[in-house]
Order: structure tokens, then sequence, then C-alpha cells
């Protein structure tokens, strides 16, 4: 994403998380467009080979408030990113994850509203759904959390929701579908599982398959997330209402791990896992302008080659 955008330049932005997989992709975007960029990080999931140096680093914790509030003085835009993400560490550390997922997101927002921020865009997920009747998964459809993340999740956006409503701030939550891309964790137990196939093929070993292989994911490329966060920052609709941010098709595990080739071993099903899901994309394209534009078939050639 070069070049710059005249919406951006000169504007003064934080990103939570901005070192982290998905925040330091929408921080170097943000910095091409000539933004003035705040990272706001404490390293617990990021890396400082990802810190872009065009931005400036806030190092502190978003469980602390009285820490991260001088830093949102003067800022238009929060992009509030940064999260303990995946169900399975949720499930075994829900008291952690808890903090900073649903403490820290009140935290930032306070501070947003204290500091008349202009708008703050939440990066909420699919997961929020939870068992549904029928596909593709919509904004509209009661969400049933299945874990202490999706729940955590479903609860920062009905804080970003009630700061609109309460405090009269424009928010949004942008609802990711299986975000994949560059600078995805490739270790520990809680990775997703292209970035888990990744690993495997680079290792030489097996890729191994939870469950029948059969589940599906809306795979979403981290370029196309990026985005969606840059046009929710100006779209016209920012009640605090969830938009789904999904390519719209779904893709099996065990057709990820045939593009990725090489044998496979099965392991068992995951805890707290949606079986299947698949995003509704109509208003993301309605309100932000967005579709996607990376399917899942190159966004893996791309990861194989790098």
């Amino acid at each position: 994403m070069s070049g710059r955008n005249s919406s951006f330049a000169g504007r003064s932005v934080i990103v939570t998380g901005g070192a982290g997989f998905i925040g330091s992709h929408l921080v170097d975007a943000l910095v091409a467009t000539g933004a003035r960029v705040r990272v706001i990080e404490n390293f617990a999931t990021a890396s400082r080979a990802y810190l872009n140096r065009g931005a400036e680093l806030i190092e502190a914790d978003i469980r602390d408030g009285a820490a991260i509030r001088p830093a949102f003085d003067t800022v238009d835009t929060v992009f509030h990113v940064a999260a303990l993400p995946r169900i399975p560490l949720s499930i075994a550390k829900p008291v952690e994850t808890h903090m900073t997922n649903v403490v820290g997101t009140l935290n930032v927002l306070m501070a947003a509203r204290d500091a008349r921020v202009r708008r703050v865009v939440f990066s909420s997920s699919s997961s929020v759904y939870g068992a549904q009747p029928a596909l593709p998964l919509v904004e509209t459809m009661t969400p049933h959390p299945a874990s202490p993340y999706a729940l955590q999740k479903f609860v920062g956006e009905q804080y970003t929701a009630i700061f609109h409503r309460l405090y009269d701030m424009q928010t949004l939550s942008l609802r990711y579908f299986a975000v994949y891309g560059p600078r995805m964790a490739q270790a520990g137990a809680y990775m997703l599982a292209i970035a888990a196939f990744l690993r495997a093929r680079r290792g030489g070993w097996p890729l191994e398959i939870h469950g029948d292989g059969e589940q599906t994911r809306d795979f979403t490329h981290v370029s196309d997330v990026v985005r969606a966060n840059l046009l929710a920052a100006d779209s016209e609709v920012s009640d605090g209402r969830p938009i789904n941010v999904g390519c719209g098709r779904n893709v099996s595990v065990n057709r990820i791990a045939a593009l990725f080739g090489g044998p496979t071993l099965r392991r068992d099903p995951r805890q707290g896992d949606m079986r299947d899901t698949l995003a509704d994309n109509r208003e993301a394209a309605r309100i932000l302008g967005w579709h996607p534009k990376v399917s899942v078939e190159d966004g893996i050639a791309e990861l194989v080659k790098s």
C-alpha cells in the first residue's frame, strides 16, 4: 500500500498493538500515507523487528489506563488492534486474556473519550458468532460466543457501541475472519492453521490437521484487512455497529493443506473452535466500499515463496 493518501496526510493516529501481525501492516500503510503514527505496544506478542521506524513508539500496556492516557492527546483516529488472540489461549488463561481484551479495550475507549478523539476503529473477530443455524454469517445474527476470547471480543464490541451512544464518539467494530499473511505468528500452541502449515512445510514436518479437516474458514489476507481499517476511519457510518471483514468464501482445512502439499498428520479437534465460518460481506461493501482482493490461493502461494 504505497503512495500518499491525502485523507491521512498530516493526521495524528494511534495504532494499539502496532508491532504485532495485523497492527504492523496497518502502521506501514498509515506511515506511507503521510500520517503521524503513534504505536502503543507492550511487545507481549509482537516483534520489535516489525515496528515501523517512521512511527512514534509509546511502550506501554493497555491494561494500565494511566500509562496510555497521555498518548491520546491531539489524536484524530485510534485503531485498536492490540489483543491477546486465539481461542485456545483464552481457554487456558481466561483471566489474563480478559484483562487485555476487555479491560484494555475499555481503557483505550476511555482515553479516547477523555482526549476527544474523533473516531475509534475496534478490531473484533468472527468468533463472536459461535454456532449459527445457517451460513453466511450476517451482522444481524445474535452472537453465541463459545470461548472466553469470543466473549471478550463481543464485550469489546458492546463497549465500542455504548461509547458511541453515551459519549457521541464515532466508533466502528470490524469482525475479522481468519486473517493470514506475512508476519503471522509461527510459534506457540495457538497458531492459525495456515501459519502452522507454513511452519511445518519449512521444517519438513507433516501438516497437523485437527479433526477431520472438513471444517471451513473464510481466510482473509492481512492486506485486505488493512484496507478495511483505512476505509473505516472515514466512512459516513460511525455508530458503533459491527461490520464483517471476510472474503465471502470459505475453504476447508484439508484444501489449505493440499495447497501447501506434503504429508499430513491427524490430531484431535480443538476445543472451542467454530466448525465453519463464511462472511456475508455486503455491509462492508455498502458502508466502507470494501471488497477483498487477495484469494487464498494467491495468498498462500505468496507465503510459500517468501
